[in-house]
């Protein structure tokens, strides 16, 4: 999936907020350019799941090669998120804004031009690029913008236009591709991307932040090579339904590169784009643990839900991206509630529950393909759609609560990039389901899915054992 409930990300909204210039004279219309420019990471990511079927058949796609249409988009967005938001405090946050929605745009109409899928797959990378530079810069400076409870409802807003995004880029995207093809799903992109640079560049006026988050431009390198190779090697070994050589050096470059990374990151200290620190508490850990697995059995469901339904049960574009359209209207009107449940009483049980009965949807999309879509499909997008809803508020909450105030920001960019680096594994693993055809597609689809459950489940053993009640706002 490349795309996440918006919640997800808004605790990059919600930390400190950083330095500007002076109050802007448009404060609505600087919500409206974040909006947008964040908008262009949601939309494009749901419409691809919906498309992935047509650019297969049209690029003779293997399952493999296949995925990296997801994944290439993901791998960029979720090794440089963090990298993004320290070059937006050395350089100005509009600044970065601007060049990442070029680059966005770019990217797109490469993907609609590309011929083959190698070119398709570039684009993709340019496009995530573009992404992690537009969505932690987008946000920092709506939380420059506004104070005190304007920011708290400009966040609100900004979340339900996220949620909006959801719900109408499936649909809209699956219509694209009936009526014209799936080339149209990347044009999509362009208008947005140049309303939101005309208004970025004529309403945003914040300068460089004061104090700079320390550039790490070694450790951004080492963490996308790293995260490369070891999807690569996944998604390898997964198509081939075997540990291939080719997939086995590339699983060892991956885990030694990454293992540099780490010992990099470790003598940089505070300079560190992840400083090592941050993992000494317990709860931090356990709560990016929890992310990991709980959104990479979401992003594999979907991924593979639309898919299924168009290559197995004869559903067009337009009626998958359908299906999927009650999981954004049940997260949108929901998780606010659960928000101030978790705010009253805590986020562990709100996470333990809410990962369970996510479990519980996974195994109820068991039955997908042995009913009409009232009684298999819609059943399990609500319960997952419910469990989600308990989680992603108090999944914020707790977040910011495990580390201390000072690396807030860094804390919740790390986890925002875990939640995707999550539905980059799971793609990289559905190599296996991508490569059936027909009505066969139904027993890998179903052996996912109590994957999914298995990892959704251990997603609430860790909210359970990590959360502690001492993350409890005081009586």
């Amino acid at each position: 999936m490349s795309t996440l409930p918006s919640d997800c990300d808004r605790a990059l909204a919600a930390g400190p907020a950083p330095a500007q210039a002076e109050a802007p004279a448009h404060p609505t219309l600087v919500l409206c350019t974040s909006i947008l420019a964040s908008s262009l990471a949601f939309i494009d990511g749901s419409v691809v799941n919906v498309g992935l079927s047509a650019i297969g058949q049209d690029l003779a796609g293997r399952g493999a090669d296949l995925s990296w249409v997801i994944n290439g988009y993901l791998l960029p967005l979720s090794s440089l998120l963090l990298l993004g938001g320290a070059l937006g405090d050395h350089y100005g946050r509009k600044r970065m804004l601007l060049a990442g929605i070029a680059v966005f745009a770019l990217a797109a109409l490469l993907c609609a031009w590309a011929p083959q899928l190698s070119l398709l797959v570039a684009g993709r990378v340019l496009q995530g690029m573009g992404a992690a530079l537009v969505l932690p810069n987008s946000l920092a400076i709506l939380s420059a913008t506004f104070e005190g409870k304007k920011r708290g409802r400009a966040v609100g807003i900004w979340a339900a236009a996220g949620a909006a995004a959801g719900a109408i880029g499936p649909l809209l995207g699956g219509w694209l591709i009936d009526a014209v093809g799936w080339r149209a799903i990347f044009t999509i992109n362009l208008p947005i991307a140049a309303l939101a640079m005309f208004m970025a560049w004529r309403f945003v006026t914040l300068k460089k932040g004061s104090k700079p988050t320390p550039l790490d431009p070694l450790g951004a390198v080492l963490a996308s090579l790293g995260l490369a190779c070891l999807t690569w090697g996944l998604a390898e070994a997964s198509a081939e339904k075997q540990l291939t050589t080719w997939a086995g050096i590339a699983l060892a470059a991956g885990v030694a590169i990454l293992a540099a990374f780490l010992w990099i990151e470790r003598r940089a200290g505070e300079r560190a784009m992840l400083p090592m620190k941050l993992f000494a508490a317990s709860g931090f850990s356990g709560l990016n643990l929890m992310t990991f697995l709980l959104y990479g059995a979401l992003g594999a469901l979907m991924l593979l839900v639309p898919f299924v339904l168009i290559q197995a049960l004869d559903y067009s574009a337009k009626e998958a991206g359908a299906a999927l359209l009650p999981f954004p209207i049940v997260l949108a009107f929901a998780s606010p509630l659960m928000g101030r449940v978790a705010a009253s009483h805590g986020s562990r049980l709100p996470l333990s529950i809410g990962s369970l009965i996510v479990a519980g949807g996974f195994l109820l999309a068991l039955r997908i393909g042995t009913g009409s879509y009232m009684t298999t499909v819609l059943p399990a997008m609500l319960t997952i759609a419910l469990g989600m809803a308990c989680v992603a508020a108090p999944l914020t909450t707790a977040v910011l609560s495990s580390v201390d105030e000072r690396h807030t920001g860094i804390a919740s960019g790390f986890n925002s990039a875990v939640a995707r680096g999550g539905g980059l594994i799971a793609t990289a693993l559905l190599g296996v389901v991508l490569t059936a055809q027909g009505r066969a597609l139904l027993g890998p689809f179903h052996a996912a899915l109590v994957v999914c459950a298995a990892s959704a489940a251990a997603a609430a053993v860790c909210a359970f054992v990590w959360v502690r009640t001492s993350n409890m706002p005081a009586k």
